[in-house]
C-alpha cells in the first residue's frame, strides 16, 4: 500500500522523542533527521522536504510546545498539520454549473488508467451526485480504447458516445456536445488520447479539443507508481492546458507516495480523487486531512464508514441486527455477513483505516483470508436450508455429505460449526437471552475464536514461524510425540486418548480451546463412522 514504508519510518522517528520528558534542540534535530530521510526515501521532492523540515523545526521549538505537558504529541500534531498543508488545506471537488451542462476533459499519459478513471468518475457522479452522465470516447489512437470505455460504461449503466476510430477526436467531441444537449445531460466526460510521453502532436490535439469544448474541469490522471515523475508530468500538462485537478491512480499498489506529497506544493494543482483498486467503485474523494492521518498511522475511520454506507446492503444489515436482538444467528446470517465483507474489498485495506488495528494490518494475507472465506461460503452453500437455520441437526452423516459437497474435510465443517456456536453465544449474551458466563469461560472462548469462517491464525503471514517458535519454546512437554515432525492433531488425539480434558489439552499444547474442541470432534466423528461401517459389515 502507498505510504506504508513512510508511515513506519515516521512512527519510528516519533518514538525517539516520546520517551523524552522534555524537548531539546538536540533530540528535535535527531528526530527531524529521521523525518527528512523518511520523506526522501518516499521519493518526495528535495526542495519540498527541505521546506517541510524547516517549518516543523521552527514550530516545534516554539515556547508553547516546549512548555506543554506532552511535547511529543504536540510535535506529531505539527507534522500532521504540515503534511495536510502539503496535500492541500481543504477538499477540492468538481465545480458543477448551477444550470446547464458541465464538461470535464480527462487527460494524461498512456498507461496511467485514464479511461478507467473516466468511468469511475462517471459512476461516482451518477450514484452519489445523481448526475445524468455521458461518457465520450475521444481516444481514437490507442487500439481498443473505445471498446474498453463502452464495456466500462455498460457495467455502470452510463451511455458512451462514439463516432468510431475513423472519426477524429475533435469531430467526435463536437458531435458529442450536440448529442448531450439534445438529451439534457448535465455532465459530459471526454476520455482523450494519451501518449507514452508528452509530445507536440498530443498537445496540439488536446489544445484543439480544449478550444472546442471549453471544459469546466481539466483533470490530469497520474500514476502513483511513477514517484516524482508525477510532478514533472503535472507541470508540463499544467503549462500547456492549465489543468484544474489531479486523479491519482494505483494507490493500492506498492507506491512510495512521494509524488503525491510533492505535486500540490509545486504545481498548486489540487488532488480531487484517488483510485485504490481495479473495480469501478474503487474511487475515493481526496481529503488532505484524512490522508495525513493515514500517513501517520492514525487510520481513517470516517472514510471506512462512508465506504460501508456506499457498498453494504443496509437492508441485510438491518435484518441481521433484528435477528441478533432476538438472540438468533444462523448459517444464513453468517453467509449474508460473509457476502457483505466481500463487498468491502481488501480486508487489509479496511484494517489500515482502523486506528490501533492498522498497525497489524501488514501481517494479514488477503489471499489466504479470501480463500478461507470462500471455503466457508462453500460449506454453508452445501447445506440444505433446514440445516442452515438449524445447525444443531448437523450430525456425522450430514457433516460428511456437506464436506464432500464443498470439497473440504469434515474437520473444516466442524471448525465452522464451532465458530458459529461461539457467535451464537455472544449473540445471546448481547440480547440478554442467556446469563453472562464467568471470565475464564470468556477467555477460553476468545482463545479458540477468530473471524467467521477462519481458523485462529487464518490470514497471518507469520503463522508458520509462530507455530514453530511455540514448539521450540514449549515447556513441560508431556509426550514423546512432541517432536518437530509430529502435527498438532496427532498430539491432540494422543492426549484425548489418555483422558485429558479439552482445557488441559489446549493448555499443554498452547492452542485455543475452540481449536482443540474442533480436533476432538473430528476424532469422534471418525470413530462413529468407523463403528457404523463395522456394524454394517457384520
Amino acid at each position: 500500500m502507498a505510504f506504508e514504508s513512510l508511515s513506519e519510518r515516521l512512527n519510528k522517528a516519533f518514538k525517539n522523542i516520546s520517551g523524552q520528558g522534555k524537548l531539546t534542540e538536540k533530540n528535535m534535530t535527531d528526530m527531524l533527521k529521521e523525518v527528512r530521510m523518511s520523506l526522501l526515501e518516499a521519493d518526495v521532492n528535495y526542495d519540498v522536504v527541505k521546506s517541510f523540515v524547516e517549518n516543523v523545526k521552527e514550530k516545534a521549538l516554539g515556547q508553547e510546545v516546549l512548555d506543554s505537558l506532552n511535547p511529543s504529541q504536540m510535535v506529531v500534531k505539527i507534522v500532521h498539520d504540515e503534511l495536510q498543508s502539503l496535500l492541500g488545506e481543504e477538499d477540492a471537488r468538481i465545480h458543477f454549473k448551477k444550470q446547464g451542462m458541465t464538461t470535464v476533459m480527462m487527460v494524461g499519459l498512456q498507461g496511467t488508467g485514464k479511461t478507467t478513471a473516466s468511468a469511475k468518475i462517471a459512476n461516482y457522479a451518477k450514484n452519489k451526485l445523481a448526475r445524468r452522465v455521458l461518457l465520450v470516447a475521444c481516444d481514437v489512437v490507442r487500439p481498443a480504447a473505445i471498446e474498453q470505455l463502452q464495456t466500462l460504461g455498460k457495467s455502470i449503466d452510463v451511455e458512451v458516445f462514439t463516432c468510431g476510430p475513423e472519426t477524429s477526436a475533435v469531430e467526435t467531441a463536437k458531435q458529442a456536445l450536440s448529442y448531450a444537449k439534445d438529451r439534457q445531460k448535465d455532465l459530459v466526460i471526454f476520455d482523450t488520447a494519451g501518449r507514452l510521453h508528452i509530445d507536440e502532436a498530443l498537445m496540439q490535439e488536446l489544445q484543439q479539443m480544449k478550444e472546442l469544448v471549453v471544459p469546466d474541469e481539466i483533470l490530469l490522471t497520474v500514476d502513483a507508481m511513477t514517484g516524482q515523475d508525477i510532478v514533472t508530468v503535472a507541470k508540463e500538462f499544467n503549462e500547456q492546458l492549465s489543468i484544474t485537478g489531479l486523479v491519482v491512480t494505483k494507490m493500492d499498489g506498492d507506491a512510495r507516495g512521494g509524488g503525491l506529497l510533492s505535486v500540490r506544493s509545486i504545481t498548486n494543482v489540487p488532488v480531487l480523487f484517488v483510485s485504490n483498486g481495479e473495480k469501478v467503485d474503487d474511487l475515493e474523494e481526496f481529503h488532505p486531512d484524512r490522508m495525513a492521518d493515514r500517513i501517520l498511522g492514525m487510520g481513517d475511520i470516517v472514510s471506512l464508514v462512508e465506504q460501508a454506507q456506499d457498498k453494504l446492503d443496509m437492508d441485510v444489515q438491518k435484518k441481521t441486527a433484528e435477528r441478533m436482538k432476538q438472540g438468533v444467528f444462523t448459517f444464513n446470517d453468517l453467509l449474508a455477513q460473509l457476502g457483505q465483507v466481500s463487498k468491502m474489498g481488501s480486508m487489509q485495506k479496511m484494517m489500515n483505516m482502523i486506528p490501533g488495528i492498522n498497525k497489524v494490518a501488514k501481517n494479514l494475507d488477503d489471499e489466504k483470508m479470501n480463500s478461507q472465506m470462500k471455503k466457508s461460503e462453500a460449506i454453508i452453500l452445501s447445506m440444505t436450508e433446514y440445516e442452515r437455520e438449524n445447525p444443531s441437526c448437523l450430525k456425522a452423516s450430514r457433516k460428511n455429505r456437506i464436506a464432500k459437497g464443498a470439497g473440504v474435510k469434515v474437520m473444516d465443517v466442524n471448525r465452522l460449526i464451532n465458530q458459529l456456536d461461539q457467535m451464537q453465544m455472544m449473540t445471546k449474551l448481547m440480547s440478554g437471552k442467556t446469563k453472562m458466563p464467568d471470565m475464564s469461560a470468556l477467555q477460553n472462548m476468545q482463545r479458540g475464536g477468530g473471524m467467521p469462517g477462519m481458523s485462529k491464525h487464518a490470514g497471518s503471514k507469520k503463522q508458520k514461524s509462530k507455530k514453530k517458535k511455540k514448539k521450540k519454546t514449549a515447556q513441560n512437554r508431556p509426550l514423546d510425540i512432541w517432536d518437530e515432525g509430529v502435527d498438532t492433531e496427532t498430539q491432540v488425539a494422543e492426549l484425548h486418548r489418555k483422558g485429558l480434558s479439552i482445557m488441559e489439552i489446549a493448555n499443554k499444547l498452547g492452542i485455543g480451546v475452540g481449536e482443540a474442541k474442533v480436533m476432538i470432534d473430528q476424532i469422534n466423528e471418525v470413530k462413529i463412522t468407523e463403528n457404523s461401517d463395522e456394524t454394517g459389515r457384520q
